[in-house]
């Protein structure tokens, strides 16, 4: 019951990291605001989470680690696949819900997606299934004040004038309800990849290739070609540095949402890592102003809504589960392993944080050095040529929010590392 207990602390921790780092990954897509566009916008940020996912994986465990976790699983790349595909579909929908209702209403909007995987892990991962009524009761008492304060941002955006000829702010709650329905469903692979053993860092290398691939055909597609593309690319050069620095940002985040999924499942870690809301809000409202232009009224009911989510998904994540409760989850890894031959022992040694592989010590190879090499690089040829873009802030609240999201990536990481060493 320690031992469980410690998975479940370890699972809070790395939900509230993820969500500092989910929200100030989104800080960027202010951007819209300037007159790039969103698929642009979305291409930049999936550059840098292309990177990213290529070199915190590298440097933490390894190339050779990923290809035998990889390897072992091969069933589960096409899922990877899949789920990069439909984050990709979400992260376009949350840039036109930015330009047409604004960081700070659009966050909390989107995160109704822990509804959403709430429901996919109880249908299809068991959980909640065998909890008893005091679980249940902060899971669906958390659900349904998530519902109640989406409800009250949406009344809110009435009182936001909509961007001229951009569709008002109807369109942008629809993106942002779209990329909620997209995101939650998108932790169907990502709970059937952990209960199978795999690595989240193995899973994000693989994740990588759908997201691009489908963010690079939609801004193509609808930015009129890629020679089109390739021309907006160009005029947006001063600005991919700070785009592409998101897209790293968000992949901090990612992982360690993806650690609170495999710990304590997708129905508590989501919900947890959605306190990005708090994190988007006051991005909006400090950083960027969002708030100054709208009546007394319609701040209020902004605050009150943020809130009343909030508080109903931190009473879903610390429902912790009981072991009956754990009970159906190793019945839901059971079938797992039957369907595809996985090791059922070496599976239930990696969900306690006791990886097989990484005892195994697999070998790290020279190329690795370049891989962190061109990422650097990168870096500096997008640093080399930015500029300083027109929009609005206060560099004080800018430069607290970083601090703090800092400190919770320096205090979940290390966590992470001893407790199961990154696996």
């Amino acid at each position: 019951m320690t031992d469980l207990r410690s998975l479940h602390r370890l699972g809070v921790a790395c939900g509230l990291a993820a969500g500092a780092w989910l929200g100030a990954a989104e800080a960027p897509t202010k951007l819209v605001t300037v007159g790039f566009s969103p698929f642009l916008i979305s291409l930049g940020m999936v550059a840098g989470v292309f990177v990213a996912r290529w070199t915190v994986p590298t440097i933490l465990k390894g190339t050779g680690y990923v290809i035998q976790d990889l390897k072992e699983k091969i069933h589960l790349v096409i899922w990877a696949i899949l789920a990069g595909m439909l984050w990709a579909v979400a992260n376009t929908l949350t840039v036109f819900a930015i330009r047409n209702v604004g960081l700070s209403v659009a966050f909390p909007l989107w995160n109704t997606n822990s509804l959403v995987g709430l429901f996919w892990g109880w249908l299809l991962f068991n959980e909640l299934r065998g909890s008893g009524a005091k679980q249940w009761t902060k899971v669906l008492g958390g659900a349904a004040a998530i519902v109640v304060g989406a409800c009250v941002l949406a009344y809110a955006t009435s009182h936001q004038s909509a961007a001229p000829g951009q569709g008002g702010a109807a369109l942008g709650i629809l993106a942002a309800l779209g990329a909620g329905l997209m995101w939650g469903t998108m932790y169907i692979p990502y709970r059937k990849a952990y209960i199978s053993g795999m690595n989240p860092l193995s899973f994000v290398t693989v994740f990588t290739f759908g997201e691009l691939g489908t963010t690079l055909t939609l801004a193509a597609v609808f930015g009129g070609g890629f020679h089109n593309l390739a021309a907006d690319l160009e005029r947006a050069r001063p600005a991919l540095f700070w785009l592409f620095l998101g897209g790293f940002c968000w992949v901090l985040g990612d992982l360690f949402q993806q650690y609170a999924a495999k710990y304590i499942g997708i129905g508590r870690g989501i919900p947890l890592s959605n306190t990005n809301q708090l994190w988007g809000l006051a991005w909006g409202a400090l950083v960027f102003g969002e708030l100054s232009g709208l009546p007394a009224a319609a701040k209020g009911m902004i605050v009150a809504g943020s809130l009343i989510m909030i508080c109903g998904a931190v009473a879903i994540s610390f429902a912790e589960a009981p072991e009956s409760e754990q009970a159906s989850w190793r019945r839901a890894v059971d079938r797992e392993c039957s369907r595809y031959g996985l090791d059922a022992e070496r599976v239930a040694l990696t969900l306690q944080g006791k990886d097989p592989l990484a005892r195994e010590k697999p070998k790290r190879h020279w190329w690795e050095l370049l891989v962190v090499g061109g990422a650097v690089g990168v870096f500096i040829w997008l640093g080399s040529g930015a500029e300083r873009q027109s929009i609005a802030m206060n560099t004080g609240w800018m430069y607290a929010l970083i601090a703090a999201s800092v400190a919770l990536l320096a205090a979940s990481g290390w966590m992470l590392w001893k407790r199961t060493g990154f696996s």
